[in-house]
């Protein structure tokens, strides 16, 4: 039997065996995917496991996603240019970091219907899944896209690899027409993003990137305030289907039952 696995830090949230070993099932593979608890120095350990084919694939999430880098073969192009990885593949004996965090975001918004040219947009947070939505907000010609980040730094480092985008500072007040969580605030029932959604205006579009649970507070309060709102399901379970497509070469159906799935 195939082993697949996700590694992260925290893991208990991932929903990805619950999808992936459906998948399985329906499409007859026999394989199994687990969720790893990991530390940073559980990385090569896990590359090791995939080179000796003990796991046919991996994917990686919160906190591994530039961490894991400095340990693959090669790279995607997309893998290249956002330095993220949340995908590992073993190609001619090499293993291969790819990035389907991209076409996750793209499809996500696809299925939303919103309408992304010429936006303002917030991001907060500048951990391992924002290079890779900004990369895709680029592709989409949205007007401004802006960084706040609770490490002012870290955000910085990011206003360097991407030049269209501006870095401010955590709690600044600024016009938008959509605001991205991708930040963790929000995995706990108790996390709280400080936002004065009295001055934010009306008819934003708040998205989370987070997927469980399904209603964050973020969430929550942009509704009170009449906001329009989505999660993050949809670009989970669009990056999970790229990914079991670069491993199985063959691509699982999308419908109602699995979307109902993830909740």
């Amino acid at each position: 039997m195939k082993k697949f696995i996700v590694i992260g830090n925290p893991i208990d949230h991932s929903l990805s065996p619950k999808l992936h070993n459906y998948w399985f099932k329906v499409n007859n593979i026999n394989a199994e995917y687990h969720t790893k608890l990991a530390q940073v120095s559980d990385l090569v350990s896990l590359i090791n496991s995939l080179r000796k084919g003990e796991i046919e694939g991996a994917n990686v999430t919160v906190p591994f996603k530039n961490e894991i880098i400095n340990f693959l073969d090669e790279l995607s192009p997309e893998a290249k240019v956002t330095r993220s990885v949340n995908t590992l593949l073993k190609d001619q004996g090499k293993i291969i970091g790819h990035n389907t965090d991209i076409a996750g975001f793209e499809l996500a918004m696809r299925h939303t219907k919103y309408d992304l040219s010429q936006k303002n947009i917030l991001i907060l947070g500048a951990g391992g899944v924002v290079p890779s939505i900004v990369y895709a907000l680029e592709k989409s010609k949205v007007s401004k896209i802006t960084i706040m980040n609770r490490t002012f730094e870290k955000a910085k480092i990011l206003g360097e690899r991407f030049k269209n985008i501006e870095v401010k500072k955590w709690g600044s007040q600024l016009n938008f027409d959509m605001i991205i969580n991708a930040t963790s605030l929000g995995l706990s029932k108790n996390d709280k993003i400080d936002l004065r959604f009295e001055d934010l205006g009306d008819n934003k579009f708040f998205y989370d990137v987070i997927y469980n649970p399904i209603q964050t507070n973020f969430l929550k309060d942009a509704k009170r305030n009449f906001h329009k709102t989505e999660n993050g399901k949809m670009m989970f379970i669009y990056q999970a289907h790229q990914a079991f497509t670069l491993w199985h070469k063959k691509m699982p159906d999308i419908d109602d039952e699995v979307i109902n799935l993830i909740k």
